[in-house]
């Protein structure tokens, strides 16, 4: 006849304060891995959430046929999200060319080197700053399920050592320690799981996001090349703005 198992065998809290110090350690580590990795995953979720609505408004601006200028007055001369910086990036150099007169090729052609490597380093810069934390998952998914693993082996260690002092192999004796060692390692995963998730996803989302920055500096640039062809050019005709691409528009 089987006999149900006791209560604190089913009770995390029971679990943790009558395991081995040891055990104990592991699952404070694993409880703090789970935490922080819970907050980084919160911090990310509306990081991307409110970087890729600002961008979405920010590109509705732009397509919306007003002029470049306009749009970035309206987002201040220092904005903080990206994409409206790099457009006041592109236009300040361009209007800094700009008051030294028509420009020859080879000024074009270093105005031009210039934005673009403002751009790329905007570009690396912010990179860099919306793949903050991913390191944090990346440590606690791939570390968390071999420390609750320990604490597993631990655990069953500590159960071999109940039946030697005992010399009782009845499974009461040993199932603490057991159950023990398997909630080390329910930690262990239940720590990883969610963090490889995230990682995963928010690296994703942070290769789009960079994407997204560099599809906007090949505009601005393509931009910047047309009216410089004008400028170069006075007898030219000038581009009609095209309010379906902004790439196409006059600065």
């Amino acid at each position: 006849m089987t006999t149900a198992a006791p209560a604190s065998m089913l009770n995390p809290v029971s679990l943790f304060l009558e395991a081995d110090i040891v055990v104990q350690a592991i699952m404070i580590g694993l409880a703090i891995a789970s935490l922080w990795s819970w907050a980084v995953i919160i911090d990310k979720a509306v990081r991307f959430s409110s970087l890729n609505s600002q961008a979405d408004n920010f590109e509705k601006a732009v397509g919306s046929g007003r002029s470049l200028e306009e749009v970035a007055a309206q987002a201040g001369p220092d904005p903080a999200h990206p994409l409206p910086r790099m457009l006041v990036i592109a236009l300040a150099d361009w209007r800094e060319a700009r008051t030294r007169g028509p420009l020859t090729e080879n000024q074009a052609n270093l105005l031009m080197s210039r934005i673009d490597r403002a751009l790329d380093s905007l570009i690396a810069r912010e990179g860099q700053r919306v793949e903050n934390g991913l390191g944090v998952l990346s440590v606690v998914a791939t570390s968390s399920p071999f420390i609750g693993l320990f604490g597993t082996v631990w655990g069953i260690m500590n159960a071999f050592g109940a039946i030697a002092l005992s010399g009782n192999t009845n499974l009461a004796t040993v199932a603490p320690a057991i159950s023990e060692a398997l909630f080390a390692t329910a930690l262990g995963l239940a720590a990883a799981i969610p963090a490889y998730i995230a990682y995963n996803k928010f690296s994703i989302d942070a290769g789009k996001f960079t994407g997204r920055l560099e599809s906007f500096a090949d505009d601005l640039q393509s931009a910047v090349a047309r009216r410089l062809g004008g400028s170069t050019a006075p007898s030219s005709p000038p581009v009609t703005p095209s309010t379906g691409d902004y790439s196409r528009r006059e600065l």
